[in-house]
């Protein structure tokens, strides 16, 4: 090969140089990417449509009607169970005692006789002061009539005090609620005292009036849980509400029915934000 031409021939051109190129060896070397190209893309297309036909396979196959199978189904027969009998009637009250008896004295309808013609037996006995009125003699040693008061099945009566759920049961309507202890001015200089009014300002809040409510639990101990604000003004408002009841002392707590009982309550606290 020639000198000038080295350098622009090909690596197979340089080794067969001088060689029997049409031997077989160059020209396999010559076509060597091409025939892999091809047998990739023969691979590839074969494989290809085997994953292809096997999709195409099951489709066919679930659109296929299928075969239900029917099974006899026998329906078990329930016996109902004998309802239990009905409980006895509760045993009929004991009969009260008779009464003792007492002296009592025959009466006789008063018969207009002449006084030869009463005898000695049919004359009317003497009616004694202790001895009560009947209509036959009865002799006895009680001297003192007894009147037998009619027996009353008042049952049994229980009184059932407050359930336990109802201890635990936190109300949201009460007869008189929760209050800050000393009431309303109390309140007030406890805000007054602790708050800080300047915290919307600190954190840029717009001029305005801006009124905070606050739920929490007043628990029946008058102990505050649950503190949660309801509005969402921002600007660090809720923040110092929320730490401003959390750190007051104990509540009165509600009343229900003449009790003390755990009940939410709703404290408005209002921002009031002035121009500068």
């Amino acid at each position: 090969m020639e000198t000038n031409k080295i350098l622009n021939a090909d690596i197979l051109d340089i080794i067969f140089d001088g060689k029997n190129k049409q031997y077989g060896a160059y020209e396999l070397r010559k076509t060597y990417n091409k025939r892999l190209t091809k047998a990739i893309i023969i691979t590839v297309s074969l494989v290809l449509f085997a994953f292809l036909g096997t999709v195409f396979s099951s489709m066919i196959q679930k659109n296929s009607k299928e075969e239900i199978e029917v099974l006899d189904t026998q329906m078990a027969e329930v016996k109902k169970s004998d309802a239990p009998p009905p409980p006895p009637p509760p045993p009929p009250p004991p009969k009260p005692p008779p009464p003792p008896e007492i002296n009592q004295v025959k009466f006789t309808p008063p018969k207009i006789v002449k006084d030869e013609e009463v005898k000695e037996d049919e004359k009317i006995e003497e009616i004694k002061e202790d001895a009560a009125i009947s209509t036959k003699t009865v002799e006895s040693e009680n001297k003192t009539q007894i009147v037998q008061a009619p027996v009353e099945d008042k049952g049994t009566q229980i009184v059932e005090g407050p359930k336990a759920d109802e201890e635990d049961k936190i109300f949201t309507k009460v007869e008189n609620e929760a209050q800050f202890p000393g009431g309303q001015q109390a309140w007030i200089r406890y805000l007054q005292k602790n708050l800080n009014a300047n915290a919307p300002v600190d954190n840029g809040a717009p001029s305005g009036t801006y009124q905070v409510i606050v739920k929490f639990i007043v628990s029946k101990d008058g102990s505050i849980s649950d503190v949660q604000a309801e509005s969402k003004h921002g600007f660090g408002m809720e923040d110092e509400a929320v730490k401003i009841i959390k750190r007051g002392p104990k509540w009165t707590p509600a009343l229900q029915n003449g009790r003390n009982v755990n009940a939410y309550r709703r404290q408005p606290i209002t921002f009031i934000v002035e121009e500068q």
